[in-house]
């Protein structure tokens, strides 16, 4: 068997893994990706990208469309589940609903590094130079970006998984037939959100072109399929699931920014994505923070300064560690949060400047800027 020898290899081929290689391949360094999964693979998420992802990976949203879903999203309902919602646009896409299996398939291509797919992370030894995985792949800086079961992480930071704090979430996709799409009342346009009453989780329906995604994320893990099954029910007595809505529900699981002891950097690896739990702790997105990890640590890799990487990470996102930026569950009082809550969320005003704008798009922080070819 020969070896081959990398500056980096990346294990995982998400956002987060294809952001880090094509960034590590612009400051001419040689990248490879490892991921147990052949492209394009499934992956069920909700699925938006806002304008400062595109500005960040440099995508044309014309040329991305052509033969991909690209809904531009002008705006969000916002409510209480059962309660009165705040609908709000804008004159421009705020974001765009995309299918993963699409997404992360073109920017893993893009990425110019060399591909191992359909290999897992069978055997990984740490030699006095770098890693050597799978007794074939030889690599100076390996980078964990499997996301939250990365392999990675399990091996190199197995205490804090116990420790950790978990996201889940259960969501069906799938396509409209000419019957349901014509019947389904969701607008592409504006994706609706429902936080659930006792505020620990949120529900939503995103519809991008042909393709509907509902779902249900929640920081209180017990009894997920219930709360997803009453969403549906709740959904079903609205008229808002088109006929013939599939009932099987797809799970994963992740972490929140500054709510996992998971390390960013250690002796000769980095995490980034999910496998360093990085999504945003109001609304559980993780598409953006993928990937401005992935730059980030690729920069910290070429510059030869992994702790460097945990720095530029905390500037970015700020600390990992204290109190997190307040969620709608820490502004009142537990007894009377429902009540609050469904008014505040009522209003187009909050809506708009604290849910949508601050914890969903996090529109007043710019994109971060692309490094140039090398």
């Amino acid at each position: 068997m020969s070896l081959e020898s990398f500056d980096a290899l990346v294990v995982g081929g998400g956002p987060a893994g294809s952001s880090c290689a094509r960034e590590l391949e612009r400051a001419g360094l040689h990248a490879a990706v490892l991921d147990a999964r052949q492209f394009p693979r499934d992956k069920v998420c909700a699925g938006w990208i806002t304008p400062q992802i595109l500005d960040e990976l440099e995508i044309d949203p014309t040329h991305y469309a052509a033969g991909r879903v690209m809904q531009p999203i002008l705006g969000f309902e916002v409510s209480l589940v059962g309660g009165k919602s705040a609908r709000i646009r804008y004159p421009e896409p705020v974001s765009y609903g995309i299918r993963r299996c699409e997404f992360d398939a073109y920017l893993l291509a893009r990425s110019q590094a060399k591909l191992f797919l359909g290999e897992p992370l069978r055997e990984l030894v740490r030699e006095s130079d770098g890693w050597l995985a799978n007794g074939r792949l030889r690599a100076r800086v390996l980078v964990g970006a499997g996301g939250h079961f990365c392999p990675v992480a399990r091996q190199l930071a197995p205490d804090a998984r116990s420790r950790e704090p978990v996201v889940a979430a259960q969501e069906i996709e799938f396509e409209l037939d000419p019957e349901q799409s014509a019947r389904c009342p969701v607008s592409g346009e504006i994706p609706e959100l429902f936080f659930e009453r006792d505020l620990r989780g949120y529900a939503w329906l995103v519809r991008k072109g042909p393709v509907l995604n509902v779902g249900i994320g929640r920081q209180d893990t017990h009894d997920l399929s219930g709360h997803a099954q009453k969403f549906l029910a709740f959904c079903e007595s609205r008229g808002k699931l088109p006929p013939r809505t599939p009932p099987k529900r797809h799970g994963h699981a992740y972490l929140l920014y500054g709510q996992t002891p998971r390390p960013l950097a250690g002796d000769g690896f980095v995490l980034i994505g999910d496998s360093a739990g990085l999504a945003w702790p109001q609304s559980g997105e993780g598409i953006r923070p993928a990937v401005e990890s992935g730059m980030l640590a690729a920069r910290a890799i070429a510059a030869k300064d992994l702790p460097g990487y945990a720095h530029a990470m905390q500037e970015r996102f700020g600390p990992r560690s204290g109190k997190s930026r307040p969620g709608l569950s820490d502004l009142v009082p537990r007894r009377i949060r429902p009540w609050v809550a469904e008014r505040l969320l009522a209003q187009p005003g909050f809506a708009r400047r604290v849910v949508v704008d601050g914890w969903f798009l996090h529109r007043d922080q710019a994109p971060l800027r692309p490094s140039s070819a090398a």
